[in-house]
């Protein structure tokens, strides 16, 4: 029989001493890195949740928290037709308990996060880059990493090759103002001088 989120979320708390919260009607769940893989475990197992499916592992960076990521496992139980949202938190330094046991889909995001955010994943025997170039420095999803990168990638006729080089900036700080003046502070337009006289 389908729970209701209130009745999942206390059936979860109380079996597994984790946190729950309901916001904007979908059940979310906070775990301790250590407990990530008995918790999928349950989620997927009990008949009460069957969670069989890991739609994605996605990361969070907030730079001035001490665990400046989040990692964030999206379950659906095909069954009962429902949604939960587990996170945990990490810094750079600790490792995360890799859940390639629990639901071998992890393995790819596991990688994704790795590649990304610099989220380490223990027992994960695959984690290489995936989406960036195997000689990438650095991590692009972290809010550190400058917008323009490292490195350019260009091709060179002179050589007939594609070349890596240092960004060079021509400007070294630019200043951009992306205030609407329709919702912005109290200023005048060009043109609008003669509409505030009157």
């Amino acid at each position: 029989m389908k729970k209701t989120l209130p009745e999942l979320a206390e059936l979860i708390k109380q079996s597994k001493s984790v946190d729950t919260e309901i916001v904007h009607n979908e059940l979310m769940v906070h775990v301790p890195a250590e407990k990530i893989v008995p918790l999928l475990m349950f989620l997927r197992d009990d008949e009460n949740c069957q969670f069989t499916q890991l739609m994605d592992v996605c990361g969070a960076d907030y730079p001035a928290r001490a665990k400046r990521f989040d990692v964030v496992y999206n379950l659906l139980s095909v069954k009962l037709n429902q949604r939960i949202r587990v996170k945990l938190q990490t810094d750079e330094a600790t490792p995360v308990p890799s859940v390639t046991q629990v639901f071998s889909a992890a393995g790819w995001f596991e990688r994704e996060v790795w590649d990304l955010y610099g989220v380490y994943f223990s027992d994960n025997i695959d984690l290489r880059r995936i989406l960036t170039d195997y000689g990438f420095d650095g991590h692009p999803m972290r809010k550190d990493f400058p917008l323009t990168g490292y490195v350019e990638l260009r091709y060179d006729p002179e050589q007939r090759r594609v070349v890596y080089s240092p960004v060079k900036l021509p400007q070294a700080y630019r200043t951009f103002d992306f205030m609407s003046p329709w919702e912005g502070p109290e200023y005048l337009l060009p043109g609008d001088e003669k509409a505030k006289a009157s």
